[in-house]
């Protein structure tokens, strides 16, 4: 390898070096932040359906410490998101135009927007389906729900972020978008894989019936076709930004 790829090389590395150990500063000031306000952000949730219907209980000493650290995360993610998606436009910028750095960064406020929604989606209406599920079929059984509080937490986690991060699909077609590595057709074409990997998506996070996974899929069939929408959006632009140029260098 060449002395200046080998040297080019090495300083990307450092940079991503560099911005990872950033991140991972930040995450864990937002964690410590997070066990701060966890204490006012469980009793909050404690009181809303559907845990204000319903009795916690810890069955190991460790069980607390668990929640703690599960709702520290939890506010860590949320509140590092547009941080590490600017660590990672940061990293990219490089080989960048001007104008793609600036449109390109124009899209992280947005992130917060899609991820709030798909949050707010989340919690309040597939999380309350998928317990209401299981404390039918419980019901169904002759069963007494006894919840732990640590089981109850990674329960709604498990359901809530993993939505939530799926809501920021067409901001991050947008950006690939934007960077030449994604465009309208290969999104087209590649529709009925998309589609499967959705369902797949659905059927993991929600309840095991077909109307669970419909309420959650059509969202995320949603989420898709609006991607294709904006990434045709950011296609048609740069092709206009291109003809523009090759017209004024032919003028020229």
């Amino acid at each position: 390898m060449p002395i200046k790829e080998m040297m080019s090389l090495v300083e990307h590395l450092s940079e991503l070096r560099t911005r990872i150990i950033r991140v991972l500063i930040v995450i864990i000031l937002t964690m410590i932040a997070g066990f701060l306000a966890a204490q006012k952000l469980l009793l909050y949730l404690k009181q809303t359906p559907p845990a204000s219907d319903m009795t916690w209980h810890v069955f190991s000493p460790m069980d607390s410490i668990r929640l703690y650290m599960m709702i520290a995360f939890a506010i860590s993610l949320t509140v590092t998101l547009p941080f590490i998606l600017y660590q990672i436009w940061g990293f990219v910028k490089q080989g960048l135009t001007k104008e793609e750095r600036s449109a390109t960064l124009r899209y992280i406020p947005y992130t917060i927007l899609c991820f709030i929604i798909g949050l707010t989606f989340a919690y309040f209406v597939v999380f309350p389906m998928c317990m209401a599920f299981t404390t039918q079929i419980s019901d169904n059984l002759g069963l007494t729900p006894t919840y732990g509080v640590a089981q109850y937490f990674s329960f709604m986690l498990n359901i809530v972020l993993p939505l939530s991060i799926a809501f920021e699909l067409p901001i991050v077609v947008m950006f690939l978008t934007r960077l030449k590595l994604l465009n309208p057709k290969l999104l087209n074409k590649f529709r009925r894989y998309a589609y499967i990997v959705l369902v797949i998506l659905a059927s993991l996070i929600s309840p095991p019936d077909l109307i669970s996974h419909l309420m959650v899929a059509i969202p995320l069939f949603a989420l898709y076709e609006i991607s294709v929408v904006l990434s045709r959006f950011v296609f048609n632009g740069q092709m206009k930004e291109l003809s523009k140029l090759n017209i004024d260098y032919g003028a020229s």
